[in-house]
């Protein structure tokens, strides 16, 4: 859950009593001013200038800071539930759905606590409403896909005919495929809903990476791909899964469109709050058209590898690095892609 920022309680206070000093100094100021020159005029009586001014500006002094000194003390009582107001809103904006304020037991007091406790009633009841549809969703769309999958498996390795083995083959194919749109769909529903960034934690980014590159040895192996990940360990504090699922997206990318014996670099480069991961492969450049749509949803530039992807994978990587307020941009250069995500590290 992300983590509220502390409510300027002492701010609040401090700028009240500042107000209270300054409409304080301006009246004395007037009323010194007025003394004087009714003085001046004989007004009051005969009193000698330099006897008169040093009353003034003690009576003036004195006040000024006697005034303050009340208002600092009595600030608090007026300002205690907006603080609470605030404190609840923060906590409510970093995620924390259970969040609850008492305001007191007058006529407003109460109003505000009803109206406060009733949206995060609301939005508590709307986040688990989603919730429970993405992941039941989920699992009834994707369980017939896979059972289709698996019983197809199975007849490929009874004694049919080459043309049954093909058409066996592309059902495989084909209902992975529509799995792995189905997971990628929900992936990025749930994300393109999301404006609150939950679950942050502080994690080594590096292994995280490292693990992700490991999870396509298979994949890179078979096409002899050379892969450079020599980068030092470095840390962030963000959302450790929404994270993975960048790196997933675009190895898996990289992978895809590298030739055989290609290489991927991937790069990891710290300059005081921002990190910049790089990936990069060898392969054909992406056409300025595709560079301007390649994050769109559902687009895909290569049309010879449309039955390799889903043109998802990019959105959901683009939606995430902006959930944690970053940036992802790609650039072509002498036959290399390159995909550099920049995010804050805290």
């Amino acid at each position: 859950m992300k983590e509220p920022k502390a409510p300027p309680r002492a701010a609040l206070t401090i700028l009240f009593a500042a107000i209270v000093f300054c409409i304080l100094s301006i009246t004395m100021v007037i009323v010194s001013i007025v003394i004087y020159l009714l003085v001046q005029a004989g007004v009051l009586g005969e009193v000698s200038p330099p006897n008169i001014l040093l009353p003034i500006v003690v009576f003036a002094l004195v006040s000024i800071l006697t005034g303050t000194f009340v208002a600092t003390l009595m600030s608090s009582v007026p300002l205690k539930p907006a603080n609470t107001l605030i404190s609840g809103m923060n906590r409510l904006a970093g995620g924390d759905y259970e969040t609850r304020i008492d305001m007191g037991h007058n006529r407003i007091g109460q109003e505000l606590s009803e109206s406060f406790n009733l949206l995060a009633g609301e939005l508590q009841n709307t986040e688990m409403l989603r919730s429970d549809f993405v992941n039941n969703f989920s699992h009834e769309f994707k369980t017939p896909i896979v059972s289709i999958r698996g019983f197809a498996k199975l007849l490929q390795k009874a004694n049919l005919s080459d043309e049954q083995q093909e058409y066996l083959k592309i059902v495989v194919e084909e209902s992975g495929r529509l799995a792995d749109m189905a997971t990628n769909i929900l992936n990025l529903t749930k994300v393109e809903n999301q404006s609150i960034l939950t679950d942050i934690t502080f994690f080594n980014l590096s292994e995280q990476i490292r693990n992700c590159v490991l999870l396509f040895e298979k994949k890179w192996s078979r096409k002899e791909l050379k892969i450079f990940a020599d980068f030092n360990e470095h840390y962030i504090s963000a959302n450790e899964e929404l994270l993975k699922q960048i790196w997933i997206n675009i190895i898996d990318n990289a992978v895809k469109f590298s030739p055989k014996c290609g290489e991927i670099c991937i790069s990891i480069k710290q300059a005081s709050d921002m990190i910049t991961v790089s990936i990069k492969n060898s392969g054909d450049e992406i056409s300025d058209e595709d560079k301007e749509r390649i994050f769109r949803k559902f687009y895909q530039g290569d049309k010879s590898h449309s039955s390799e992807g889903t043109g998802i994978g990019l959105a959901i990587v683009k939606r995430i690095t902006e959930l944690h307020g970053g940036t992802v941009t790609v650039i072509r250069s002498s036959g290399k892609t390159v995909f550099s995500v920049v995010l804050p590290t805290e």
